[in-house]
């Protein structure tokens, strides 16, 4: 399929970059050339994919990693300066998400109106919760001190993409060291704050907040009936209405780092086409097997567009 939108593309700049390996092998290999290019490989990736547009975000942790809320600030306004000024030589192939310094809730309120107001993005991704000013614990989104942020967000009526990073305490996976990141802990991490919003007020307090996850949704989608029926049960859970209603109005769901068929028709079943967005996770994926697994999977041509490209052009109201 040619023409498709691809919306968890990853950059960084000079501060964010330095990828450190867990596990030394070829995989990691110009990784880090990958995410500060814009004119080579990314086009050419793209362009043998079928992919014609991305919306680029900065690399993970990166803003939320700092700890000192000015620094986080400083960095998110470069990288997002820095992006817009790719974006505005390749308007044709890129669109950007802003990085926002949620160390600092009116800050990055105020740097999320100048990236949508002032630079175009078409929303923001955020690599989790945010490192707290002693490094040793994070700050998650559901907290009071975050509702005005959220309301911004409706206001500015973009998504929000909750993008993974590694679980604050690592303890319970001593003598498991292959089950840190990308493999397990990541969905861990990120399933477990996108339940924090949504099991705690915030969608009915915001009803028009639009939340993506990669992955096809951290597994949350598969425990959907689950999580429905023990949660009734819970009179303390502060959330008006169940788990899958607010999945299925709030939340889009994305095929980053997850080419399985089995599990994306699992997710149109749970949640429905058209909540689910093509998307690769460049560099940390390679482009070519994330497009011929979608090009090829066993769905229904319609299916495929709207995967592929429509549900992105109309939730990001791109030219079609």
């Amino acid at each position: 399929m040619q023409g498709k939108i691809a919306i968890e593309e990853h950059f960084a700049i000079p501060e964010t970059n330095g990828v450190k390996n867990r596990v030394a092998s070829a995989y990691w290999d110009g990784l880090n050339a990958k995410l500060l290019d814009f004119d080579n490989q990314r086009i050419e990736e793209m362009d043998k994919g079928g992919v014609g547009f991305a919306i680029i975000s900065l690399n993970a942790p990166a803003v939320q990693g700092f700890n000192d809320p000015r620094e986080a600030i400083e960095v998110a306004r470069r990288a997002n300066d820095a992006l817009a000024e790719q974006v505005r030589r390749r308007p044709d192939r890129y669109a950007g998400f802003a990085a926002l310094p949620l160390q600092d809730p009116d800050a990055a309120a105020r740097e999320f109106q100048r990236c949508v107001r002032d630079l175009g993005f078409k929303g923001a991704l955020v690599n989790g919760y945010s490192n707290a000013p002693d490094g040793k614990t994070g700050l998650y989104y559901d907290a009071p001190m975050y509702r005005p942020f959220w309301a911004e967000v409706e206001k500015l009526d973009v998504p929000f993409y909750l993008h993974p990073r590694d679980p604050v305490s690592l303890e319970r996976y001593a003598g498991v060291p292959w089950l840190v990141g990308s493999a397990w802990s990541f969905a861990e991490e990120t399933a477990l704050h996108a339940l924090r919003l949504l099991t705690g007020g915030l969608f009915d307090e915001h009803p028009k907040l639009k939340l993506i996850l990669g992955h096809l949704g951290e597994r949350i989608p598969f425990d959907l009936w689950r999580l429905d029926h023990r949660l009734k049960y819970r009179h303390d859970c502060p959330a008006k209405r169940k788990v899958s209603d607010y999945f299925r109005e709030n939340v889009w769901v994305t095929t980053s780092g997850n080419f399985s068929t089995q599990a994306l028709m699992e997710c149109m079943l749970q949640i429905g086409s058209d909540r689910i967005l093509f998307s690769v996770d460049y560099p940390y994926e390679e482009t070519q097997p994330g497009t011929d697994w979608f090009d090829a999977a066993e769905i229904s041509e319609a299916d495929r567009v709207k995967i592929g490209r429509g549900n992105a052009e109309r939730l990001f109201n791109l030219p079609r």
